[in-house]
């Protein structure tokens, strides 16, 4: 390979990079140490019980009762709740054994963490950065949740694709294969900054019409990019490769199928459901198609609104109401 073609390889790619339009956070300091909870919890002596749960209590004061009100959703000073902790240790023991050998060492995940964090500070510099901690909870957990001063990380939702555990027919009813494709380790740090985006901009597109939803859940998504300027945009929406080509071909039949089919200021909770609900697919669309086309869709208004409002801040974009943002998008795909 020539020098020449080297070089121009080399400005190829940094003109793509360039269009994400990054800030610099290099100077911004951000430290996460990762502390492992489950390894407290499943190495407790059962047989000691008492005991066992003051030293964790001691150890993780302020996560202990989150995990076990919020996560167990018991009472951790109940006695009486024991049985069922025992039967928790008992029963997961098999799948905490398999997620420390995948997850014995988490410096990768310190590291991604802290480079996103920086963009947190970046755009939100009051913003309080919680501490880290993973725990293995029941497969109904959640994968990412975000507690006074800590953010947990379920690794129980996050064993691999093929993980025998999501096999199990019992468990493909709670997460379905077009669900729990998702559980991987790809998905962890972006989970991470959609918990810390939904505490800083709030899910506000409950009770509004479609269209109104559509926007409230697209500039969750917009946030989202900027918190996660790297990550393939399959990671942010949980789209397969295949489903995120077909949108972008498709974006303006998508619209257009919409537009004709739909009232965008109903409130009919079937209709809402079909397109910003969770489904192998959307229901009238070809089966390439995604689940939560709806929120792409927003998405797509919400970069288009920003991009002809470049004078606004990303705050100032985020409060903007969903009719002015639909009204000046001019949203016309092709």
């Amino acid at each position: 390979m020539t020098r020449c073609l080297i070089i121009a390889i080399i400005i190829l790619f940094s003109s793509c990079n360039s269009g994400k339009n990054k800030p610099d956070v290099s100077n911004i300091k951000t430290d996460v140490e990762i502390e492992r909870f489950e390894k407290s919890f499943f190495t407790l002596d059962t047989n000691n019980l008492a005991k066992g749960m003051a030293g964790l209590r001691n150890a993780f004061p302020r996560f202990y009762p989150v995990f076990f009100q919020n996560v167990l959703l018991i009472n951790p000073m109940d006695t009486a709740n024991f049985p069922i902790i025992r039967q928790v240790i008992s029963s997961y023991k098999g799948i905490y054994d398999s997620l420390q050998k995948k997850y014995k060492d988490l410096d990768w995940l310190g590291e991604d963490l802290e480079n996103n964090f920086r963009y947190v500070k970046y755009y939100y510099p009051q913003y309080h950065l919680p501490k880290v901690i993973t725990f293995i909870g029941t497969l109904d957990a959640p994968g990412a949740v975000l507690a006074p001063e800590y953010l947990g990380i379920g690794l129980q939702q996050y064993g691999g694709k093929t993980f025998s555990v999501y096999q199990d027919p019992a468990v493909q009813q709670l997460y379905p294969a077009y669900i729990s494709r998702r559980f991987d380790k790809e998905y962890i740090t972006a989970n991470c900054m959609k918990a810390i985006a939904d505490d800083i901009y709030p899910d506000k597109s409950a009770g509004k019409p479609f269209i109104e939803q559509m926007i409230e859940k697209g500039k969750s998504w917009y946030l989202l990019d900027k918190f996660l300027p790297d990550a393939p945009d399959s990671v942010k929406t949980g789209y397969t490769k295949r489903q995120l080509d077909w949108v972008e071909e498709n974006e303006g039949n998508i619209w257009g199928y919409i537009v004709k089919n739909e009232n965008l200021y109903t409130i009919e909770p079937a209709t809402i459901q079909t397109y910003l609900g969770e489904a192998p697919f959307t229901q009238g669309m070809s089966e390439a198609s995604p689940g939560n086309i709806g929120q792409w869709v927003g998405w797509r208004i919400v970069q288009q609104y920003a991009g002809k409002n470049k004078d606004l801040s990303l705050q100032q974009i985020l409060q903007a109401e969903p009719k002015t943002i639909l009204e000046g998008a001019k949203y016309r795909p092709k």
